[in-house]
């Protein structure tokens, strides 16, 4: 890694390196719950709105005791509208109120609510993981690929999963646009998951972009 990598990825972490599931109060782990809840937000956070609105609701539902596929699917229809609702989320509310609903009933019912089946049924292939994850109501794609970059701190069978937003980021910062090669400036999964989130955050603000290239030349 050159200096000039070094001070850009120092101030990028130092700045912006914490990832959307830590923001929303997930301890992220290798166990159901957790992954649970990370299923949740990359969820909310496949809407067109704003990141700091999908942590909000994400909290809200989890303090309604919803952090579980059982306890969302034991939720009415309206209590789930109701947290949403608490965090903002309104624009969306009653459509993905559904959706996690429907989702905890797909997670019990082929993966006794434990996404770690989902990844042994695709033996830790992530290009398998990501198709499989999109059979859930409301992971397309991109939510997919939210899921994967952050649960790579904890699933090193998926790491490096640097999307296109991650990697237009990095584009913005002068930092390798390959992803391998950004990989290798991350010391361990977890750091590439941090690395991840504040590359998504650089994509979308050219503020940000400026913010972090002057720290790291200042």
């Amino acid at each position: 890694m050159g200096k000039s990598d070094k001070a850009v990825l120092d101030a990028l972490l130092d700045r912006y390196g914490r990832t959307f599931a830590d923001e929303a109060g997930i301890k992220l782990s290798d166990q159901p719950k957790p992954l649970y809840q990370l299923l949740v937000l990359a969820t909310l956070l496949s809407a067109r709105i704003s990141a700091e609105v999908a942590v909000a609701a994400a909290k809200e539902l989890f303090a309604a005791g919803y952090a579980t596929p059982k306890g969302m699917r034991e939720a009415s229809w309206q209590d789930r509208v109701d947290a949403l609702g608490r965090g903002h989320y309104r624009r969306y509310d009653e459509r993905t109120a559904t959706m996690l609903g429907d989702g905890a009933d797909l997670l019990i019912d082929r993966w006794k609510g434990d996404l770690r089946r989902l990844r042994d049924e695709a033996d830790g292939d992530a290009g398998r993981i990501h198709d499989l994850l999109t059979e859930f109501p409301g992971i397309g794609p991109t939510g997919a690929d939210i899921f994967l970059r952050e649960v790579q701190g904890v699933w090193s069978q998926v790491a490096p999963h640097l999307d296109e937003r991650v990697l237009a980021g990095a584009a913005k910062l002068g930092l390798p646009r390959q992803e391998r090669s950004l990989a290798r400036l991350a010391h361990s999964d977890d750091e590439l998951a941090r690395l991840s989130a504040a590359l998504v955050r650089v994509s979308r603000s050219e503020k940000t972009a400026k913010e972090i290239k002057a720290a790291a030349t200042g």
